[in-house]
């Protein structure tokens, strides 16, 4: 039996900025047990789902997620995947984009952890595919400042301060996984994805620690345009809970 490849669209994303952020503090904590990311299913998941060019706007769910809050430190404002994914799901989405009239295709995302040193750090998720751009919003609730990042993620990795915060602009890929299906057993194989713009901001201007990630990435694998990272940044974490009330 010939050998069938298969390209595994829905793996086709980076990691958000926590997982690649401090190299040193990868390797140690892969030392002291493993870094793993914990898919942590619950009623609050948003499953993938595909969208109807007909079907409008996508539906966000309004359930409360069960269990990963509870490793939020005290004080701190959890954002939930839905919270996210109501942010993300505004009418002019696409004008911000700069491709006004497109509807989403898919969208998807969850209320996942980190698995580090024996606790799960909480890390929701949400992501939305149009027909120009994909869109990934991301929150992380670790003790790491993003002061300093840019000097761990190298490459073209600048700090800025962005809406009054800490932020890094930098550069990824995203990450597409090639199956090899063959009788008796398959193999499976990354390859080079879309490039990726991201924005790290730092979840309150003190910078004490957690963030919110921001990134686009465009169909046709063009390089997105930072101008439009920015001003999509610019209009949706301001809404997001908790944002103008962290200090």
């Amino acid at each position: 039996m010939t050998e069938e490849a298969e390209r595994v669209t829905t793996a086709e994303k980076g990691p958000n900025a926590w997982l690649q952020v401090p190299a040193a503090f990868v390797i140690v904590a892969a030392l002291a047990g493993g870094l793993w990311k914990v898919q942590q299913r619950n009623d609050a998941e948003l499953a993938e789902k595909r969208v109807s060019a007909a079907a409008g706007p996508i539906t966000c769910s309004t359930s409360t997620p069960t269990g990963i809050p509870t490793m939020v430190r005290a004080g701190v404002k959890y954002v939930s995947a839905n919270q996210l994914c109501e942010a993300l799901n505004r009418p002019d989405l696409t004008t911000l984009l700069g491709t006004p009239g497109e509807k989403a295709l898919s969208y998807g995302g969850g209320d996942d952890s980190v698995a580090m040193g024996g606790s799960d750090i909480p890390a929701p998720e949400v992501n939305v595919r149009l027909t120009t751009y994909s869109v990934q919003l991301a929150a992380t609730y670790d003790h790491f400042a993003v002061k300093g990042m840019a000097d761990l993620l190298g490459g073209d990795a600048r700090e800025r301060t962005f809406l009054g915060r800490p932020a890094v602009l930098y550069s990824d890929r995203t990450y597409a996984f090639v199956l090899g299906v063959q009788a008796g057993g398959g193999t499976v194989k990354g390859a080079p994805g879309h490039v990726t713009r991201r924005l790290v901001v730092a979840r309150d201007a003190k910078d004490g620690g957690g963030s919110y990630d921001i990134s686009i990435w465009r169909q046709d694998f063009a390089r997105p345009d930072d101008a439009v990272l920015l001003r999509l940044a610019a209009r949706i974490l301001p809404t997001l809970p908790g944002w103008k009330t962290t200090g």
